[in-house]
């Protein structure tokens, strides 16, 4: 009988004395059953499960999931039925060892029906209970990690697999300490050479750095401590299928590239990070358009983190990440940290139903896709690239890398996408033909008599879009033909359009979006921010202000006089110290002819129309 030590997992100080007496008595009944198989390389067969559940244990993950595992795969075992673990365990293990089992595989043909169908019964199962994919995902993580002991062909058909389906699916649970690791050994399967040759850059690199790293840690701590903060600091080297994927969008070698290190801060409170971006920029330059705010403006997984790039490293660039340790463990554990932390008192947690991907494969099920357009539309729409932009009133939609105004239309509903007969990004016009960018501010322009057209289907990158515009023409215009991919020009009826009348509703936001093109706020050294002004208050210059991190509308400015702070919710933790920016070219108060003088102080922002 196979022996594992008896502080297995005893040693997870989140699970409570009955969740690890559970996972005991499943690891007991586990082996017991098992005791006289192997696997094909020779192994116990307990010994997969086993890592499996210490992976999930590893993320924080419940005592149910963690005992279930060990069962994910009972349909190798004999004489095992779901009637045993139910009569053994709660209804919950044996729910999660069903649903793991479902998902499986299945036994088709037709290679492309067989990974649709095996994905479609897999976010069914998963819409249900996130869990069951959580299983799933530390299996194909053992699994990567044992491709050595397959067929070279076997081994790149799995590795194949993980880079379309797995790896984006950790990703967009926000797991990046299993993203990144399927990535890394996708890339060590397909491509043996070029993971080769990056690991051995990336070490020397380190090695060649590693006395500047020092430095730059020790000075960083240095400066944190003057201000009064305590910080953590992480040298690490990007993982390898970053570097890969950088070095072909760049036609580059590996050894061309310089900024295959990066360093992370960790700090206490959101305020000390906003604190450190400022001392960041004032020991090295930053990089012009390097700065992404994602605490204020958190990515649908969940992600929070301060992005800035700067020349250190001998003149080189250096990437920085500034968070909190939370939403560090969030980073790196994604949804599996609303299980390590729903038994205490956080508020900035992710859930299962929280994300977007949720929602999004919830809609998908509703959709009467083929399975070619099914599997066409999960790695497109679910699992592909993604940008961030956002309506007038500052929500925040994730749309497909490559969409355009028409699949932003869609996505807010049907009827908006079949109406629509224009829009403007940023307050400028701008084809439909052209994809949107990441944080633009996008508004739809309508007209009651508008419809979808052929030129709108070849306009449109989401399969949710295409399939719309395609019932609708099949409806409603029945000679209409799909062959065409490419857009051409829109039609002059449509552009005549562009003229009709405007679909908007009256301003109801609590804020004015601020225009930074007229006024600036400045945190630190840093003046790109997505800033709003708070309509209570009316924060004007010079007056003195204070900034509030909002979820996903950006940062808040309030006088600091106003009498709402302090019915702010956790107003004393997400407050900011912010700054009015002086533009450079303002220029000192001219005289009249009369001796007054005159303001060279640029107008209020106006107010912006919703949509």
């Amino acid at each position: 009988m196979t022996e594992y030590p008896e502080s297995l997992f005893k040693d997870y100080p989140h699970f409570s004395p009955e969740e690890s007496d559970q996972i005991s008595r499943a690891l007991e009944y586990l082996i017991s059953v098992s005791s006289n198989m192997a696997r094909p390389s020779g192994e116990a067969f307990s010994a997969h499960p086993v890592r499996v559940a210490r992976i999930l244990a590893d993320l924080g993950m419940d005592g149910d999931t963690v005992a279930a595992a060990l069962f994910h795969a009972s349909a190798e075992l004999p004489d095992f039925s779901p009637e045993i673990l139910l009569s053994r365990f709660n209804p919950t293990i044996e729910s999660l060892v069903s649903g793991s089992s479902r998902i499986s595989g299945l036994n088709m043909k037709n290679k492309t029906l067989q990974q649709a169908e095996s994905i479609r019964k897999m976010f069914f199962a998963m819409i249900n209970d996130i869990r069951i994919l959580m299983i799933r995902l530390a299996d194909r993580l053992d699994k990567m990690r044992s491709l050595k002991n397959l067929p070279e062909s076997e081994a790149r058909v799995i590795a194949q697999e993980t880079i379309d389906i797995w790896a984006p699916l950790a990703n967009r649970l926000g797991i990046s300490s299993i993203k990144d690791e399927l990535e890394d050994l996708s890339l060590k399967a397909l491509n043996r050479e070029a993971f080769d040759q990056i690991k051995a850059l990336v070490a020397a690199k380190k090695g060649e750095r590693a006395s500047f790293l020092q430095e730059a840690e020790e000075t960083l701590v240095a400066r944190a401590r003057a201000s009064g903060i305590e910080i953590a600091v992480q040298s690490r080297a990007k993982h390898f299928w970053s570097i890969y994927q950088k070095m072909k969008k760049r036609n580059k070698a590996a050894d061309e590239l310089y900024d295959l290190l990066a360093m992370r801060i960790l700090c206490e409170t959101v305020n000390d990070c906003y604190t450190m971006l400022g001392l960041v920029h004032t020991i090295w330059k930053p990089l012009d358009n390097r700065f992404k705010d994602y605490i204020a403006m958190p990515k649908p997984n969940g992600y929070r983190s301060l992005h800035t790039t700067v020349m250190g490293l001998e003149d080189r660039p250096l990437e920085i990440q500034i968070r909190t340790r939370e939403m560090h463990d969030i980073a790196e554990n994604g949804v599996a940290s609303h299980w390590l932390y729903k038994k205490g008192t956080s508020n900035e947690i992710i859930t299962e139903n929280s994300l977007s991907v949720i929602n999004q494969l919830k809609e998908l099920t509703k959709s009467r896709f083929t399975d070619e357009d099914y599997l066409a539309s999960i790695k497109t729409d679910i699992l592909g690239d993604s940008i961030y932009v956002f309506t007038p009133k500052g929500d925040i939609i994730e749309l497909p890398a490559g969409s355009t105004a028409i699949d932003f239309a869609y996505h807010v509903h049907t009827a908006v996408g079949e109406k629509i007969v224009g829009a403007k990004a940023d307050g400028s016009i701008i084809p439909l033909s052209e994809p949107l960018k990441n944080t633009q501010v996008i508004e739809v322009i309508t007209h009651p008599q508008a419809h979808p057209t052929q030129n709108q289907y070849a306009n449109a990158h989401t399969a949710k879009a295409r399939q719309k515009i395609r019932a609708w023409l099949a409806e409603n215009d029945p000679g209409a033909s799909f062959e065409k991919k490419e857009a051409e020009q829109e039609p002059a009826e449509q552009k005549h359009h562009h003229r009709g009348i405007r679909t908007h509703e009256p301003e109801s936001s609590e804020e004015r979006e601020f225009d930074a093109a007229v006024l600036k706020i400045r945190i630190g050294d840093t003046t790109n921010f997505m800033i709003k002004f708070a309509q209570c208050c009316k924060p004007v210059p010079p007056l003195p202000i204070v900034g509030y991190v909002s979820r996903g509308r950006g940062i808040i400015i309030h006088r600091k006089d106003c009498t709402n702070l302090g019915r702010i919710p956790e107003i004393k933790h997400r407050s900011i110290p912010v700054e009015w920016e002086v533009p450079p070219e303002e220029k000192p108060k001219k005289k009249n002819k009369s001796g007054s003088s005159i303001s060279n102080e640029p107008p209020l922002p106006a107010k912006r129309i919703s949509t």
